[in-house]
Formats: C-alpha cells, structure tokens, sequence
C-alpha cells in the first residue's frame, strides 16, 4: 500500500492516495497548512481495488473512557486525557466528546475542570470540541437509568448546571436529559438559547413530553433502544414518539449486542442516514483485554467478543468497541452505502455541534482523515490524519 509521506512540522502539508469513500474512485488528497487544499481525480493502470480507502476521520459523541481511563471517575488526570486519545486515534477517531455521567456536584466540577484544563494543549483541543453531559438529569426509574447510579439522580437544575459550564470553561457542548423531570422542558429552552445542544435519553417520557422537549430545542436522542427499560407498554412508550419526530436525530450503539441487527434496520429506515449518527458510548474497558475486571465495586467480564457484562445476571455493563466497528456493523445490517455509513460516523456529527471545518472531506476542510483496508470482510484503520498529521500508521505500530 503506497501512501505518501505528509512533511512534518506546524502546519502540515503533503498528500495521501487511494480510493475516495463517496464513489470509490482514485484519488490524491493535498493538504496544506492543515487543510484540504484539493482532491485530484487520478488515472491509473493499477487495479483499482487494491488502493486503501480514504475517509473522513470518526467523530464519536459519547466516550465514556478508554484503555482504563474513565472521564467520570475520581482521579482524572489530563494525563489520562491524553491516553485515551492517542488510544482512540488508532481506530480513527479524530474528534470525539468526552462524556461524564451521572455523579455528585462536587465529581461532575473536578472532572470538567481536569477536562478544561487539558484543552489547553493544542494537541488535545484538536480532538475534543467539547464535552457531553448524560445526565444527572435523568429518570430515577429502574430500566430506563440505566446504570446510571440512582443516589446522584435529580431534575435538571440550571444554576447547578451553570457552575457545571463555569468549571468546563463552557465547553460542555450537550446534555442527555429525561423530558418528563421537573422542570426540564424549561431547562432545555436554556440550554438551546445558550448553545447547548440537548439530547433526550434515560427517559420515559410521553409523545406529548417529547413533542414539547423537541419544540423546545431538543435536536438528539441519545443511543436510541438503550437506557430503556425491558418491558414498556406497547402503544405508550418513548420509542414511537422519537422515531416519529422528525426534528430528532438519533444516536445508535452499533457493537452488535446493545441493539439487534433488525432494530438498527428499522431505525435506519424510519430516520435514514441524514439523521443518525453511530456512537459507540465505550467505557474505561474498551480497547482492554478480554477478562475480569472490577469497576465502580463490582465484578464485570469482558469477553473476547467485546462484551461487558455482569456476569451473575449476564446484563450489559457498557460498551467497548469503537465506532469503525459500528460502521462495519450498519454495512452489513442495512445493506447501505459505505459513504452513508461512514457519514453516520463523522458527518452528521459535525453539522449537529456546527463542527464546520470537519467530517467531510472537501477543500477547505481540515485535513481529518483515515485511511481504510478492507481485510476478511471487515473495514481495518491503517491511518489516521489530524490536521493533516499522521497521528497513527498501523504499520510503524506493529
């Protein structure tokens, strides 16, 4: 696989080749200080198929942590930040929102505040726009919490999440809150006027709640299928009503074990690929070997597929694979293209948090990118740019 050197320094300027993901065609990408200068359509003698995929780079909204590193837990260091992110960039993420869930005021203010602090490296600023706030505004109920811890569960309250901003230097870029909390459909109209993109999760709220909570800015349901409870009313659950509402985008968990492959069809084809966006919510035990593990004080197992699980009641315990392999997963439940795919990976992210110099790739556009090779079926990161800087090479890596 030939793939040109980018030239180091400040401002990154070189060239990438292979094929592009929106029409599979040879290409050479150039990049100057940074950005997308032009992508020049190739004419070669070579067998086509054999040239990498070049993509944009993964944009994953809701990391909770990664190789034992969790942005919720006492103790987080920027240190850490940093790992989890050099971790990430080896399957392609180049953007991505660090998620801190439900806790006490006084974790939810450290941890923003270590969050905060590591974005004034510019390095780690150019992977995290922003943070993610799943809640503690969320429903108390059994199910629909999730494993959410039921002590730090509480209606939205805006001066606590104000002093929550003060201490993210206002860089929580959304909140997953449950429409039917006290007070929430107010909550949410301040958070729209103030720039914060709200997302409903961990709820069960009624049609006419999350009617009222779109109406008021809601633009995002939050891995739509999960923090749900197992048995829910036929007719009167918070599935019909998102599905239906046109103004909500919808995140999917595609790992293969949170939704069933018959779910994210009929999802794909009630939202399309405009409106979802593949997540991977993965935890401090993605990207760890398989075994077990004890997290929060209790006894998980990590088995070799990538599940989590609990291993007394076998129930979920969070997730662990990354977003390419969500990716992999909606080509083969949906049958869709690989552009739509990979737009449910990156695209659709940007324009919902008004990321606009990302997550496509066109002149002009910062030079976030992944090279890709499809190996026993299965789309493999062999590169990824940031910037136009090659930030992992899986060969140099192995």
């Amino acid at each position: 696989m030939m793939i040109a050197q980018i030239t180091p320094g400040r401002a990154a300027n070189g060239s990438v080749s292979g094929r592009l993901y929106l029409d599979g065609q040879p290409v050479t990408i150039r990049f100057q200080d940074g950005n997308i200068q032009a992508i020049e359509r190739r004419n070669t003698a070579d067998d086509d198929s054999t040239l990498p995929i070049i993509a944009p780079g993964l944009i994953d909204n809701q990391v909770n942590g990664y190789m034992d590193v969790s942005f919720s837990d006492a103790g987080l260091t920027v240190e850490g930040i940093r790992k989890a992110m050099t971790e990430l960039r080896k399957v392609g993420v180049t953007t991505f929102l660090p998620t801190v869930i439900t806790s006490s005021r006084e974790r939810c203010m450290e941890n923003f505040h270590t969050l905060a602090q590591a974005l004034h490296d510019p390095e780690i600023a150019a992977s995290i726009p922003g943070f993610h706030l799943e809640g503690p505004y969320i429903s108390p109920e059994d199910g629909f919490r999730g494993a959410h811890n039921k002590k730090w569960v509480r209606p939205p309250d805006w001066q606590e999440f104000q002093q929550f901003q003060q201490a993210a230097e206002q860089h929580i870029l959304q909140v997953t809150v449950a429409p039917e909390m006290p007070g929430a459909i107010e909550f949410i109209r301040k958070c729209t006027t103030n720039g914060v993109v709200v997302a409903l999760g961990h709820h069960n709220g009624s049609a006419a709640q999350v009617k009222a909570a779109a109406d008021a800015g809601a633009r995002v349901c939050t891995h739509l299928g999960n923090g749900c409870a197992n048995m829910i009313h036929r007719h009167n659950n918070p599935l019909w009503p998102q599905l239906a509402e046109d103004r909500l985008m919808a995140t999917l968990i595609c790992d293969g074990f949170h939704l069933r492959p018959e779910e994210i069809r009929v999802f794909y084809k009630v939202k399309g690929p405009e409106r979802i966006i593949i997540t991977s919510d993965v935890t401090r035990l993605a990207g760890m070997p398989p075994g077990n593990y004890t997290w929060d004080g209790k006894e998980v197992v990590l088995t070799p597929e990538g599940i989590i699980q609990y291993p007394a009641q076998q129930v979920l315990a969070g997730a662990s694979l990354p977003v390419i392999r969500g990716v992999n997963n909606v080509l083969d439940f949906t049958q869709c293209s690989l552009a739509d795919a990979l737009h449910m990976a990156s695209r659709n992210s940007a324009r919902l948090y008004k990321l606009y110099d990302r997550g496509e790739l066109l002149p002009g556009k910062r030079a976030d990118l992944v090279v890709l090779k499809k190996d026993n079926g299965q789309y493999i990161v062999q590169q990824t740019y940031i910037a136009g800087m090659k930030v992992y090479d899986k060969k140099s890596a192995e």
